[in-house]
């Protein structure tokens, strides 16, 4: 019964072809590889002695690289190609990371960290496009959401190998490991996959005659995005309001918090791809999904506004897992589809920058919510902006269906 179980669950990671393989591997190790990130404001605090202010504006000068570095990896993925663009983006990053190092004034990080992030974030943009081309057609959401496992497990073995390092070797071990990481994974990639054309069928259903020329014209691509930056943003008070709540209401220590997040992580690995598999196999649509899981994700917020009992932090957890699941995957898919040929990379780059806001604008406003107005203020704001992504996505469905209706 165990080893039928085992066999179904690995039998939703066959059909790919061996450079989806390729670059799920090089993404994990780049990922594993992304040690500095984690420990950066402690690195900024307690080694460089800055103030916190000062940690505050290196983190976005951070943010504001990354998305600057978004927009110009998927433009230039259009004009250039994204396999260009991919081994440009790691191999300079890497290097970059080893004079980082070197960099410890305070005007100096926020530029570094500026010119880095607009150099490594041009690599995100470049890879989704990459795997609508390396992709079977009928794979390239489950392809997505191979990656995806690969980002995740890459982030778990991240933070866990950087302590090792700094306990061992010190800050500056990161800088190498990380800029290393990055080298060997590029180099793998660029001696074991060869330079690919976008195919001819990538948004062939999508019958771009009848798409907007401009990603700017695109109003239905436009509200799509709203809803991937509401979600992204109550998604990222995972790793900054809601551990303080739950030291400061429940005196969790960091340690059960880690196993709540840990619990996250699970369930992803587990069940993301046999869920994504079966919405494909009955052919669901992908708005629909995304339309569940913003419900779940208001749903982990309201849940909070009970606080009488310590089980609702995993109830919480539950509801935001299954949120992520339905959602990110699905609007990977929808954000590649959406776009017309040639303009892929400018789709994808919007897309990614949506996250990049989301990163900085999330954890500023609960921060700023709970300081003005308490924990039980900000639960209500992110449950809705979780349910004008539900009432986004209604209107996305009935634009889409006359989108649809026009092109018979």
């Amino acid at each position: 019964m165990i080893f039928r179980a085992f066999q179904k669950y690995l039998d939703n990671f066959k059909g790919f072809r061996r450079e989806v393989w390729i670059l799920a591997i090089i993404t994990f190790i780049n990922r594993a590889g992304t040690m500095v990130l984690p420990f950066l404001s402690k690195y900024l605090k307690e080694d460089l002695q800055f103030s916190y202010a000062q940690v505050g504006w290196v983190m976005v000068c951070f943010g504001l690289g990354s998305m600057l570095g978004s927009w110009l990896g998927g433009k230039l993925s259009d004009k250039i190609g994204f396999y260009k663009i991919m081994i440009f983006s790691l191999f300079t990053s890497g290097c970059a990371f080893f004079i980082l190092q070197m960099i410890t004034s305070f005007y100096g990080l926020c530029i570094g960290m500026f010119l880095i992030m607009v150099i490594a974030d041009m690599f995100r943009p470049a890879m989704f496009v990459s795997l609508g081309a390396y992709a079977k057609p009928e794979n390239r959401t489950r392809a997505l959401t191979l990656v995806r496992l690969a980002v995740n497990l890459g982030f778990s073995v991240g933070p866990a190998l950087g302590g090792l390092i700094i306990m061992n070797i010190g800050y500056k071990g990161l800088f190498w490991a990380d800029g290393a990481t990055c080298i060997a994974a590029i180099t793998a990639f660029a001696l074991l996959v060869k330079e690919k054309k976008k195919p001819e069928d990538l948004n062939a259903a999508n019958h771009p005659e009848n798409l907007p020329s401009s990603v700017f014209k695109d109003h239905i691509f436009w509200v799509f995005i709203f809803v991937c930056f509401v979600t992204a943003m109550i998604f990222f008070q995972l790793f900054t309001t809601l551990p303080l709540y739950h030291h400061e209401q429940y005196g969790l220590t960091e340690l059960q918090t880690g196993l709540l997040m840990t619990l996250n992580g699970l369930i992803i690995f587990l069940l993301e791809m046999p869920t994504v598999t079966l919405f494909e196999r009955k052919q669901i649509d992908k708005l629909q999904i995304i339309l569940w899981g913003s419900i779940m994700m208001a749903c982990s917020f309201f849940v909070l506004l009970y606080n009488a009992w310590a089980g609702v932090l995993i109830i919480s957890i539950l509801f935001m897992t299954f949120g992520e699941m339905f959602i990110f995957p699905f609007s990977n898919s929808f954000a590649l589809s959406r776009a017309p040929k040639g303009h892929e990379g400018r789709y994808m780059a919007f897309y990614t920058m949506s996250f990049s806001l989301a990163h900085i604008m999330s954890s500023k406003t609960g921060m700023e919510t709970i300081s003005h107005f308490g924990y039980t203020t900000n639960w209500w704001l992110m449950g809705c902006l979780g349910i004008t992504g539900v009432l986004c996505c209604v209107w996305l469905q009935k634009q889409m269906a006359l989108e649809r209706a026009k092109s018979l």
